[in-house]
């Protein structure tokens, strides 16, 4: 050993070498290994054979001597925080299955092998690793909390001499027996103390649970502090099949399939009391200060960030659900939920927090987690911790839990203490009085609501609602503190924006506080973060289909909560990539992923209303991003589809979805249809009727109404000869029947087509098919070319007249699709000539180069095309109120139908 090794600053260490000469050599030989890939089999052997010793000395012995060459590695500098946590981890997983299967030997030979009473199958008890243990983050000197699980009520299966027990005896007995074999103090020391206080009904409760029993006892007693718990839970032992049962059972009562803000409550009562009791050690024992693990900003603060985000997210995100906190808030980072460097900066106050806390365990191999009370031994922690002075420990033991402190306090402090714009769920305000028409109608006024009268009028009526008052306690409360805190902020948000009303902002908020009464984890959400609640006023206040919208998805409320995503310039390749990792991950749950596809589109298209409501979207660029979201949608779906088709053929499809209409286009909207048809090209046998199969899942994929809702309502109208036609057709098929049997309308339609998703091939055939389409040269059949776009245009306009005085922006004579069938007659009549006009490049891209082209005078050209735009940015706002039909008063379009009329004129003479 180097003379100047720190390992000997260790009471322990020292005396653990003075007790046998032969000791040193061993653990010089071991400081050399990193020890969290030791082979503990070999190495427990060595032990065992050295003195002939039994197994539970032989433990110990192991114990004592990877403790020991842990101090030597740490303290000389040549084990990290990692290669410790690892090494003690494998130890206790390894001294459990091993002194598990010496107790399981010994119990089946006196009383047989416990059966399964329903499948008849042998036993084996789940030991399940809690707490650092179960997070693979083991402290030197820590105790280990365990849980013991066994899968089947029945019996013993006993022989002649041995006596039967049922499942449950034999296990508790195994249990005790572990316990003992692990906990009990002997000549050579313990291995592990073993707590078992995380139990089912903790200390009062059986030592042992059956599934079903754990199953019932999550479902109607376990309470939130539990769940942080079982977060954690790992199994060490137990077959395959009933850790995966075990799973099953845990993964749902752990993480909810809705995002939890409920949780940040939990977490912060179980902080305040844990806190409260090293408070009240500190004060009855001044000398037990600075409590690294316990105190403020210490180590389990830490833990509570990283699980708290866990909690709230990892049922909707695998990701999350890692039992390390290192690795899960690494996870944090990259899912961009803390700061890069924030999360690092934990990570180091972690390392920090733990390297001290093993210092101080290393002094006497004690549990222990305080600084100890004698100048002397601070000294010794100091120069372990390689700081040159005891005030320079404690210096750099401030910086880093005051860092911690900070980062907790920024997610756990009560809202209700910080601002008057917080949400006060215990508020006792006068003015609250729900069931007083008068003091609310008082309240209004006083904040300056327009019709303070019916407001209140409103107000009495949401409230006095019996689906409101039938809710719990709690939830009447936070409800009551959320509609105070917004009353004032929706004069200011109607006033700031200069628009809007104050009680039609009220009513469509009251609307979504009905719709999310129930779900108390939304409350929570806006309870804890204060500015989501401004910002659905300020969206509720620019667009009344941004609240219905909202109200049918409030899991939406998460996209509110972080500005950076919110004005973010969306990535369709990284979300393609992320959305092919979470459909993956489903694999097998179809209502899994159709929920998958949906959450990640409305969270999407939520993320772009939000920039649209805020002016930062002209409506083509948001109709480029939803059609690209929509080509991104299509294709996942048809892949993960596919997966689902027993039969198939091919493990890629040869398969294409073509866009028609808006998305064809690029001008979809927020809840515009996808016009497609669905085209193959496979020679294979199996290939038309697994593609029909595709087809027609990938139609119920979209339009099913499943619990987050639909995608899109879709239209295949447009497919060879229509709804008579086949679902799907070959390339082949469909290049001949738009060659020799397509109806003019159909060509006109080909204008706004292109490749959506699928086989990129077959998207190259579908783009040279239309280009030789559209390009025929129909100079012979003008007059019938004409008469057929005229006649087309005559039946809409006839089935969709006005009747209420209304201009109807898309149907009236002078509006959009007059507009768009004239693109579309110019194309068909000249692109033969001019091929250029066969580029889907939009209908006012395609006027400005049929005016340059001479086709149509150019100023006419231009001026048409300024009235699509203004058109479309008309019909975007008017459905951004909610209205479905796009009508508003002749006179704020008069002058621009008026160009399209004289264009139409000029054209066709009508």
């Amino acid at each position: 050993m180097p003379p100047t090794s720190q390992a000997l600053s260790s009471r322990f260490y020292q005396r653990w070498l003075d007790a046998d000469p032969g000791r040193a050599a061993r653990v010089e030989e071991l400081s050399r290994l990193s020890l969290d890939r030791l082979d503990l089999g070999a190495a427990l052997a060595h032990e065992a054979a050295a003195g002939a010793l039994p197994l539970p000395r032989a433990l110990r012995r192991l114990r004592n001597l990877l403790v020991a060459a842990i101090i030597r590695r740490d303290l000389d500098g040549q084990a990290d925080l990692a290669e410790i946590v690892a090494a003690m981890t494998a130890l206790a997983d390894f001294a459990i299955r091993t002194a598990l299967a010496a107790a399981m030997d010994e119990l089946v030979a006196l009383h047989g092998m416990p059966t399964g009473a329903e499948s008849g199958l042998p036993q084996q008890m789940m030991v399940l690793a809690m707490g650092k243990q179960g997070g693979g983050e083991l402290n030197v000197s820590s105790d280990i909390d365990l849980i013991f699980v066994y899968p089947e009520d029945g019996d013993t299966q006993a022989q002649a001499g041995q006596r039967a027990l049922s499942n449950h005896e034999f296990f508790a007995r195994l249990g005790k027996k572990l316990i003992a074999a692990l906990s009990e103090v002997i000549e050579d020391g313990f291995v592990f103390r073993v707590d078992m206080a995380l139990r089912p009904n903790g200390a009062s409760g059986p030592l042992v649970a059956s599934l079903n029993m754990v199953e019932n006892y999550l479902i109607v007693q376990g309470r939130e502090w539990e769940r942080y718990a079982w977060v954690k839970a790992r199994a060490v032992t137990g077959e395959a099949v009933d850790i995966a049962a075990l799973d099953a059972i845990v993964r749902p009562f752990v993480f909810r399939r809705y995002l939890d803000f409920g949780v940040i409550d939990a977490i912060r009562t179980m902080h305040g009391q844990i806190r409260a009791e090293v408070d009240r050690q500190e004060r009855l024992h001044p000398d037990r200060s600075n409590n690294v693990k316990l105190g403020r900003g210490g180590i389990r603060e830490i833990e509570f960030l990283a699980q708290v985000f866990q909690l709230i997210r990892g049922g909707r995100d695998a990701a999350l659900r890692e039992r390390s906190t290192r690795t899960t808030l690494r996870v944090l980072a990259e899912k961009e939920l803390l700061p890069a460097d924030t999360t690092l900066q934990l990570l180091a106050s972690y390392t920090f927090l733990r390297n001290l806390e093993h210092r101080l365990q290393y002094l006497d191999d004690a549990q222990t987690h305080t600084l100890p009370a004698s100048d002397a031994d601070r000294a010794v922690i100091a120069r372990m911790m390689k700081l040159p002075s005891v005030d320079a420990l404690l210096a750099e033991l401030a910086a880093h839990r005051a860092f911690v402190a900070g980062q907790f306090d920024a997610i756990f402090s009560d809202k209700s203490e910080s601002s008057d714009d917080s949400v006060n769920p215990h508020s006792s305000d006068a003015n609250a009085d729900l069931d007083n028409r008068a003091s609310i109608e008082a309240r209004l006024a006083s904040l300056g609501f327009d019709d303070a009268a019916g407001a209140a009028k409103r107000v009495m009526g949401t409230w006095q609602a019996p689906r409101l008052q039938a809710l719990p306690e709690a939830s009447r409360t936070r409800l009551l503190a959320l509609l105070n805190a917004a009353l004032p902020l929706i004069v200011r948000v109607v006033t700031e924006a200069g628009v809007g009303s104050h009680s039609a902002t009220l009513g469509r908020l009251l609307d979504f506080f009905e719709a999310i009464a129930r779900r108390s984890a939304y409350l929570s959400l806006l309870t804890e973060y204060p500015h989501t609640l401004e910002r659905v006023i300020r969206m509720m206040n620019a667009s009344g289909w941004a609240a219905t919208f909202l109200a049918q998805h409030p899991i939406l409320l998460d996209e509110l909560l972080d500005d950076h995503q919110r004005d973010a310039t969306p990535d369709y390749q990284a979300l393609a990539a992320q959305l092919r990792e979470q459909l993956d991950g489903a694999a097998g749950d179809t209502e899994r992923q159709m929920d998958i596809l949906r959450e990640t589109h409305h969270a999407q298209l939520f993320g772009l209303l939000a920039q649209d409501l805020a002016g930062e979207l002209t409506v083509e660029r948001l109709a480029d991003y939803l059609s690209a979201l929509a080509d991104l949608i299509v294709d996942a779906t048809i892949q993960a589809a596919w997966e689902t088709i027993a039969a198939r053929h091919r493990p890629v499809p040869q398969f294409a979805v073509i866009a028609y209409g808006k998305l064809g286009g690029k001008e979809l909207g927020y809840i515009s249809d996808l016009d497609v048809i669905f085209l193959f090209d496979d020679d294979d046998q199996e290939g038309p009727g697994n593609y029909a199969k595709l087809a027609q899942r990938f139609i119920t994929w979209m339009t099913a109404h499943t619990s987050a809702g639909i995608l899109f309502d879709v239209d295949t109208a447009l497919r060879p000869d229509g709804a008579s036609g086949m679902l799907v057709s070959s390339v082949a098929a469909f290049e001949r029947y738009q060659d020799s049997s397509a109806w003019v309308w159909e060509h006109q339609a080909l204008t706004r087509a292109r490749f959506c998703a699928g086989d990129a091939a077959i998207g190259a055939r579908f783009a040279a098919i239309r280009e030789q389409v559209l390009r025929k040269d129909r100079d012979a059949q003008a007059a019938q070319l004409r008469d057929e776009v005229l006649k087309m245009r005559a039946r809409m306009h006839e089935a969709s007249r006005s009747r209420d005085g209304l201009f109807d922006l898309k149907q009236e004579a002078g509006g959009m699709i007059d507009i768009e069938f004239m693109v579309q007659y110019l194309v068909l009549r000249h692109a033969h000539q001019y091929p250029q006009l066969t580029a889907n490049t939009g209908n006012i891209a395609l006027l400005k180069l049929c005016g340059e082209l001479g086709l149509i005078d150019a100023a006419l050209a231009a001026a048409v095309g300024d009235a699509y735009r203004a058109m479309r940015k008309l019909q975007h706002q008017v459905r951004l109120q909610g209205q479905d039909n796009a009508r508003v008063e002749p006179a704020l379009v008069a002058k621009h139908a008026a160009q399209v009329v004289m264009l139409w004129k000029a054209m066709f003479g009508q």
